[in-house]
């Protein structure tokens, strides 16, 4: 698909900025046609993300509180995290389940994938639903995880984002490719 829009900015140099662990900054000096001055964009290089709305035989939702550096608390989300380089979505997310939560299943459905944050970012996150999921394997956390899992029902899923306690937006928009979160059910 072609936009004439894209057109009106020309990349005119680019730079690389300091790694930040997570993510490595690229500075993109960009010209408009009608502008004189070229303007300095700040670009978060970062690979793509996975998330998984992981069901139990039970049609429990597996979710896993971890203390997040960025808001300073534990959060409820739905397990993550990002790609390897030679992964597929399908590879991470099966990964990312497993390591994280120790569940696993043969039942995968991919539900799309979004830009992550379009004005400084260039990564993707990529939504799949695990249905069937059961507990085989241990836990593999990263150094800096600290991860306590749990199940809840669909209402208590609902109870949770309507009195504020999941806010992270990726888990919202995961869990709303599979439930309509205004409360009536998508799928049984």
């Amino acid at each position: 698909m072609n936009d004439p829009i894209d057109n009106r900015w020309q990349l005119v140099r680019s730079e690389p900025g300091p790694d930040l662990v997570l993510f490595r900054t690229r500075f993109d000096w960009m010209k408009r046609g009608d502008r004189p001055q070229p303007m300095k964009a700040v670009v978060l290089e970062t690979p793509d993300w996975v998330n998984v709305v992981a069901l139990t035989p039970q049609r429990k939702l597996v979710v896993v509180h971890q203390y997040r550096f960025g808001m300073g608390k534990m959060t409820v989300e739905i397990p993550a995290g990002l790609m390897e380089p030679d992964e597929t979505p399908l590879q991470a997310a099966m990964r990312e389940l497993r390591e994280e939560t120790g569940y696993t299943t043969e039942r995968w459905q991919y539900n799309g994938w979004v830009e992550a944050n379009p004005a400084f970012m260039n990564n993707r996150c990529h939504f799949w639903l695990a249905q069937d999921v059961v507990r085989t394997h241990p836990l593999e956390w990263d150094d800096n995880e600290d991860i306590v899992i749990g199940e809840m029902t669909v209402d208590e899923v609902y109870r949770q984002v309507r009195e504020g306690w999941m806010r992270n937006a990726f888990t919202i928009l995961g869990l709303a490719r599979v439930f309509d979160m205004r409360g009536e059910r998508l799928m049984e």
